[in-house]
């Protein structure tokens, strides 16, 4: 499952857009891109790339007819005489990409390409109202960022705020909100604590 609930950390692999990019939002934000005429049907993979070889990848795979998309989320850097802004891939070291069984090969050729993700040798496809949803998310011109995954029941640390150093179990009430379950084995008895994702960190 795609994830976009966690803690913000730094990316790599950043880029300037190009003039025509700059003008185009949908390029901007999310670069999702149609290169021939290949069949809707067909699922959306996630594709594991070299570090910082998220564009060059994307490149590779529209030249050879496939559909991309390579979400970004934008970085200002400020200087004393200019203002940059710099794209980064949402998903470090991953883009998506739509192929059918017999481009299996074709894709992994390509490239920076590495793997497609799944389960040992079986390439699992990803959730199409997942794919929906981040691109909804980044065309809509709000400050994406991205977060790290948690779920319920994992083991995490604060790493900031009142509690941080404290470890404990991850739970999410009904009304959304984040709590943080400690334990004391021998007593067979719990606190919980609400806590700000940003704080915590897997462990």
């Amino acid at each position: 499952m795609l994830s976009l609930a966690g803690r913000p950390r730094e990316q790599a692999g950043a880029f300037r857009a190009s003039r025509q990019e700059r003008c185009d939002l949908t390029s901007l934000w999310a670069i999702q891109e149609k290169s021939g005429q290949r069949a809707v049907e067909q699922p959306w993979y996630a594709l594991e790339v070299r570090p910082r070889w998220e564009q060059a990848v994307r490149s590779q795979l529209l030249a050879r007819g496939f559909e991309v998309f390579l979400p970004l989320y934008p970085t200002t850097r400020q200087w004393s005489d200019r203002r940059k802004t710099l794209f980064h891939p949402l998903f470090p070291g991953y883009l998506f990409c739509r192929f059918g069984p017999g481009d299996r090969v074709r894709v992994l050729s390509a490239p920076g390409v590495r793997d497609v993700v799944g389960r040992g040798r079986e390439a699992i496809a990803v959730s199409e109202p997942e794919i929906l949803s981040v691109q909804a998310m980044v065309r809509s011109g709000l400050a994406v960022r991205p977060w790290s995954y948690f779920h319920v029941g994992q083991r995490v640390l604060i790493e900031r705020g009142p509690l941080s150093g404290v470890e404990g179990t991850v739970v999410r009430v009904d009304d959304g909100r984040w709590r943080l379950v400690v334990s004391v084995s021998l007593l067979q008895r719990a606190v919980a604590a609400e806590v700000d994702p940003v704080w915590l960190r897997t462990l």
